[in-house]
């Protein structure tokens, strides 16, 4: 793991919650984990998880707490919680509690309760079931207008770039374009340490193309200038402009961000999932995601291919997070 993520993981000490306990992966991950980097809480029945561990070849570690959402003491109070929070939309006692026998569910009300600081899960679950339980759980940050997505993504060089939105808004309006933005400028700050320099991205730099898409990231830009107006953001740019000096000076000329950029803003999610994937594959980034962003509190996401390196790197990124939300 490059930068440094997983020594200042284990300095801020988190509870991280695991609920995908019936999964090897799971289990690997957690013993790293577990030893010196954060507090963990695995999910599932004592006979999946002792039938993963096996898989696995690992012992359950006496400081790992193992719980089983279906017979376990706070489901009931959890339960009620999410009542109190989804009531409104028609949720009964009996649905939420029922739910509660869910581990993602279950893992997103400890995080809610203050029980864990985050959760990790989506080795065995599909990105919208992450969401959608963290949402009813946990719910959307006050200064976010959705949840969305980012991907830290790691040169060979270790220079540290972060693509959003990669992985969970299809088609942004403009203000969610700019509410994306702003997020993972935040996001990119505390992960990395580095002042952001956010590019909206386009097949247009500074107006060389006019097209209902181009003027639907204008308008974005506009926006995420209002709103954090402390932020040093430009666009529309091409990733070419953005990235590489000599093209951002001939292309933007007096920007400030183009050929400087480090976070970039991907217009929809053909381009951010396509971009992400082909600097992964073809470029060689390491590419550490997909990180959600905009919940009260952390929840991530991984893909269901994830190794347990993939899981340990995302939970220290979690951890990390938590720090940083606890730090406001």
């Amino acid at each position: 793991m490059t930068l440094d993520l997983l020594n200042r993981a284990a300095v801020v000490r988190k509870t991280l919650v695991f609920p995908e306990g019936d999964d090897p992966r799971t289990w690997k991950a957690v013993e790293r984990v577990a030893d010196g980097m954060a507090t963990c809480i695995v999910l599932g029945s004592p006979e999946a998880a002792a039938e993963a561990r096996k898989a696995a070849g690992v012992d359950l570690d006496p400081r790992v707490l193992l719980l089983d959402p279906a017979t376990d003491a706070r489901r009931e109070a959890l339960a009620g919680r999410l009542y109190e929070r989804r009531r409104a939309k028609g949720m009964t006692m009996e649905a939420a509690y029922e739910r509660m026998a869910d581990v993602l569910f279950f893992g997103g009300a400890l995080v809610a309760s203050g029980e864990a600081h985050g959760s990790v899960a989506g080795a065995r679950h599909a990105t919208a079931d992450v969401i959608r339980a963290a949402i009813q759980t946990i719910g959307v940050a006050a200064d976010s207008a959705l949840v969305s997505s980012f991907f830290l993504m790691v040169t060979p060089e270790v220079r540290a770039l972060t693509f959003t939105d990669c992985g969970v808004v299809i088609r942004p309006k403009p203000q969610e374009l700019a509410g994306i933005g702003i997020d993972a400028a935040r996001n990119h700050l505390f992960l990395t340490g580095e002042v952001p320099r956010v590019a909206f991205l386009s097949f247009s730099t500074k107006g060389s193309a006019e097209h209902p898409d181009v003027t639907h990231v204008r308008e974005a830009v506009r926006l995420a200038r209002l709103q954090a107006p402390h932020l040093d953001i430009d666009g529309e740019l091409q990733f070419d402009a953005a990235f590489v000096p000599e093209v951002g000076a001939t292309k933007a000329p007096g920007s400030s961000v183009a050929g400087r950029a480090n976070v970039f803003v991907f217009p929809n999610l053909d381009a951010g999932n396509l971009g992400y994937k082909i600097a992964q594959r073809v470029g060689g980034l390491a590419a550490f995601g997909p990180i959600l962003q905009g919940l009260a509190r952390p929840a991530n996401d991984l893909s269901r291919g994830a190794t347990a390196d993939d899981i340990v790197s995302v939970a220290a990124i979690t951890a990390l997070q938590a720090a940083a939300l606890d730090a406001v």
